[in-house]
């Protein structure tokens, strides 16, 4: 991508395809609020999130202060209403009190943004300022919308009541996964410099150089993850840690979140309808310390997310590192479990086509994976475009996760791509697989050191 205007052809081709995201992502927005009634919209399911109209309207309002105001230089459309749906301004907590926008208003108002996104997006000029060269503030905002169409798809987890979202069952597995993968020693280039749509928390490329070890070639089962509860892994503090055995006392914590006992075995509540717990799917819903406590219990460790990004971009044959584990092509319904195109984890080895070329499977898409890092910005980090995005969140509060889940859209997921939360959150579509570092033979039949 260069700096210089493009022609015309390819500014149109741009265009075209910014238009096509942000209409697939509206109609995300328009399944996940318009399947419940007035009521549903605007009561608080749980206190973790905010009630569904409130995402509606705030997605509206980044796209009217980004798109609109900063980046066409248009007029407001309602900036009465910028502190009601300012994240940092109002804790989810006290959202439903606030004097939000009723459901019909919400959609009349973001539809007259977007009416005016789509009349300055004909005109704009990709190299004016770098916030629109190769249409990044468009393709934030499709991210932003799409991040805030997975909180609410977690919402509809948390409801009670009948069933309202639906959608087919994953595949089934086409491939027999298991055991570990052992990665060598040495380089690799983590992050980006170069995808356009990347945000700053993912920049710049940069160059770390890790030890061997070797990575779980799959996610944690849900067979894998009853193992652990049924040798008493709940009932261990030796397991957890201090934090963590803490943590699991207070919140009386006893499996993964949606479980239940069902009489030798257990179920698990998924958008409103209770099934049986699938040993060969991914485990999902648990926070980062039951993931922490159950590697503790198997004898390894959680990834650090310098291993974890390594094991799904890194090519052996060229030492360059792909996009996404597959190669550099985007993500198809072939390659992984993304989109709300199901609404569960698909089992271990339905995406063989997803593997990395290492043999290392569904690290894109599924569960969104724990890592042992804690969210730092890269060398380099410079907070763009602005500090709320990432820079805010630096510390040892976060932990980070990656990969995406069954619920992240494919704009809001590729191989440098980084989430973060606060290590007690589970109503969040989060599993996790393991690590260890390499024994000294290993590491020896990898040509680097351990």
């Amino acid at each position: 991508m260069t700096t210089t205007e493009r022609p015309g052809t390819d500014s149109e081709r741009l265009r075209t395809r910014i238009a096509a995201e942000l209409d697939r992502t509206r109609a995300r927005t328009a399944l996940l609020t318009d399947a419940v009634d007035d009521d549903d919209l605007m009561r608080q399911h749980s206190t973790l999130m905010s009630p569904l109209v409130w995402d509606l309207a705030h997605v509206g309002n980044q796209e009217e202060l980004w798109l609109v105001r900063d980046v066409g230089g248009r007029e407001p459309v309602r900036r009465d209403i910028d502190d009601l749906y300012d994240a940092f301004k109002q804790p989810r907590k006290d959202r439903p009190a606030l004097p939000l926008l009723p459901p019909a208003e919400a959609r009349a108002y973001v539809r007259t943004v977007r009416d005016k996104v789509y009349d300055l997006l004909d005109g704009i000029r990709f190299t004016d300022r770098k916030v629109v060269e190769d249409g990044f503030a468009f393709g934030m905002i499709v991210q932003h919308e799409q991040q805030h169409d997975e909180t609410m798809l977690a919402t509809h987890q948390l409801r009670a009541g009948a069933p309202v979202v639906d959608a087919p069952p994953p595949p089934e597995p086409r491939a027999r996964v298991g055991g570990e993968v052992l990665v060598p020693a040495g380089p690799f280039t983590m992050g980006t410099s170069t995808d356009p749509w990347a945000l700053d928390n993912e920049r710049p490329a940069h160059p770390v150089d890790l030890p061997a070890y070797a990575i779980d070639a799959a996610p944690v089962t849900n067979g894998q993850y009853r193992a652990f509860i049924a040798d008493g892994g709940y009932d261990e503090p030796r397991w957890w840690g201090e934090a963590g055995w803490r943590h699991r006392v207070e919140a009386g914590l006893s499996a993964p979140m949606h479980w239940r006992r069902d009489g030798d075995g257990w179920a698990y509540r998924r958008f409103g309808r209770w099934s049986p717990v699938r040993d060969d799917e991914p485990v999902v819903h648990v926070c980062w310390y039951e993931a922490q406590a159950y590697a503790a219990w198997a004898g390894k460790r959680l990834p650090t997310e310098a291993e974890w990004e390594k094991a799904a971009r890194w090519d052996p044959a060229t030492g360059r590192s792909r996009c996404y584990p597959w190669g550099d092509e985007e993500p198809t319904v072939g390659h992984a479990n993304l989109g709300q195109r199901h609404l569960w984890p698909a089992p271990v080895g339905a995406y063989p086509a997803g593997a990395s070329p290492l043999g290392v499977h569904q690290l894109i898409g599924d569960v969104w994976e724990w890592t042992s890092s804690t969210f730092r910005g890269h060398p380099g980090f410079a907070a763009f475009p602005y500090r709320e995005y990432s820079e805010v969140f630096f510390g040892d509060d976060y932990r980070v996760l990656r990969g995406g889940s069954f619920g992240t859209d494919r704009a809001a997921c590729r191989g440098t791509f980084r989430n973060w939360d606060y290590p007690i959150r589970r109503q969040i579509f989060s599993g996790f697989r393991c690590a260890r570092d390499a024994r000294p033979e290993e590491a020896e039949l990898t040509g680097g050191p351990g």
